[in-house]
């Protein structure tokens, strides 16, 4: 079968339509517009919160989706968005005066590590990465991405706007308990236009509590309907948005440094995990095996932000809101992928979009944020409760207690001075003492497991359940 030709079907009741089928072109182009409208509010907030152009975001998403269903030769239907897992990155390299173009150098470096997990999972299989990343450290590194991350919400977004970030956070947790099917789905995406709105009325009506208005659209009126991103500005240090810059924020070639690309590599542990449970989500829907192709897909994901990052874009992941609509419609067509990833690139060529994005309000951002990191924080723990992860015993519990305590508490400053250009803090040390811990532990524990399990109530002991036990764990980004 052609890797572009798909059989038509025209499926009964309750009937799927498998990667290989589609339906007419109207309706591929209806899930396909779906699909969009399902990773849009995330592949744009990420970029603003990383301080990249969001325009160029969207664009280069669509155009590593595509190399996405090349390499896994349209095998697994997934659409790569913009990823969460580096933003805590990305904050560490801001913290220590780094700019745009250090962001997307450190991201393009892990993005050729994915690459290269990817094809020693294709050559070694799975059981090798769940040996070396099990889920008691995945986790552990999840969580401490997205609670490192809470200043960054607390300290910069919401001071812009206490009350509207807090209406805003209202907003969608209200509508991600209350909205059922599909739009609870997007309940971030429908909370940010929801706040954008209100910013606006709240501008016309002359309701105070920032300085000036909420909503600017100078930058918006200047831009032009087609075209390209414009060229980011030479020598931009700090995040841009929280500077009320991002119109100097556009495409742009890389900057390398080992400080800033440590930085970031932790992110890598995460993405290894959510590509393998987001294949492991699809295998299950599809009813098809896909273990031999997962090497494909998350070596994929790394090709997908390596190509994203060398122009100055945001790093990629696959989106559970996608495989969520998939598992909403049961249609696992890859020509709605297609579909998508081609309207995702036409919005890329349209400035003046990318510039009423970016005029995103802060107090806005902030109410978002505050639920978003959160949720990836608590995706840690998801990962640890479906896996039956046993914290009465030491060897799991000690080196994470630690390596999360350090990570989190000391935020994303440097904590070791290792050298006069590098120093090791927050999210990058404590990933390294989550993982080294663990390992060393496990390597120390009595292997009979005497003296290393926790008495519980009525003296009844507790068996130990860190080892991995190969159970997908499809949780969201991170």
């Amino acid at each position: 079968m052609s890797m572009f030709k798909w059989d038509l079907v025209d499926p009964g009741p309750g009937e799927a339509v498998a990667p290989h089928q589609r339906l007419s072109w109207g309706k591929t182009a209806g899930l396909g517009a779906q699909h969009v409208v399902a990773m849009f509010g995330a592949t744009f907030v990420f970029p603003l919160i990383m301080g990249l152009d969001p325009n160029l975001a969207i664009l280069m998403s669509g155009i590593a989706t595509i190399c996405f269903l090349l390499i896994v030769k349209g095998m697994v239907p997934s659409y790569l968005g913009t990823s969460a897992s580096f933003v805590g990155g990305a904050g560490a390299i801001y913290a220590q005066e780094g700019g745009p173009a250090d962001v997307t150098g450190a991201i393009l470096v892990s993005g050729v590590v994915l690459a290269l997990v990817g094809v020693l999972i294709h050559y070694l299989g799975a059981d090798f990465i769940n040996a070396l990343l099990p889920p008691v450290v995945t986790g552990a590194v999840v969580m401490l991405i997205g609670f490192n991350l809470a200043g960054v919400s607390t300290d910069l977004y919401l001071p812009a706007d206490r009350w509207m970030a807090m209406i805003t956070m209202v907003a969608v947790v209200l509508m991600a308990v209350g909205l059922r099917g599909f739009l609870g789905r997007i309940a971030i995406f429908l909370g940010l236009i929801f706040g954008y709105a209100l910013s606006w009325l709240f501008d016309v009506m002359g309701v105070g509590g920032v300085d000036g208005d909420r909503v600017n659209w100078d930058g918006v009126k200047s831009e032009p309907w087609f075209g390209l991103p414009d060229k980011t500005a030479e020598g931009l240090v700090g995040n841009q948005y929280e500077l009320e810059n991002m119109a100097q924020v556009g495409w742009h070639l890389p900057s390398f440094s080992i400080t800033f690309a440590l930085l970031a590599l932790p992110a890598v542990i995460a993405l290894v995990a959510e590509n393998m449970g987001h294949v492991k989500a699809v295998s299950g829907m599809t009813g098809t095996d896909l273990d031999p192709v997962m090497g494909r897909a998350v070596g994929a994901d790394g090709v997908g932000t390596v190509i994203a990052t060398s122009i100055g874009g945001s790093p990629t992941t696959t989106y559970a809101e996608n495989i969520g609509v998939m598992a909403a419609t049961r249609v696992y067509s890859t020509a709605a992928y297609y579909v998508a990833a081609a309207v995702a690139i036409l919005l890329g060529f349209v400035p003046k979009f990318g510039a009423i994005i970016s005029a995103t309000p802060g107090g806005v951002l902030g109410g978002i944020t505050l639920v978003l990191y959160g949720m990836i924080g608590l995706l840690g723990a998801k990962i640890w409760v479906e896996n039956g992860v046993n914290f009465a015993n030491p060897a799991n519990l000690v080196p994470l207690a630690a390596g999360l305590i350090i990570g989190i508490g000391y935020d994303t400053t440097g904590f070791f001075q290792v050298t006069d250009d590098f120093s090791l803090g927050g999210i990058a040390l404590g990933t390294i003492v989550i993982l080294a811990g663990y390992h060393l532990a496990r390597l120390i524990a009595p292997q009979d497991g005497e003296g290393a399990l926790i008495v519980t109530r009525a003296g009844a002991d507790v068996e130990d359940h860190a080892a991995p036990h190969h159970r997908d764990h499809p949780h969201g980004k991170a």
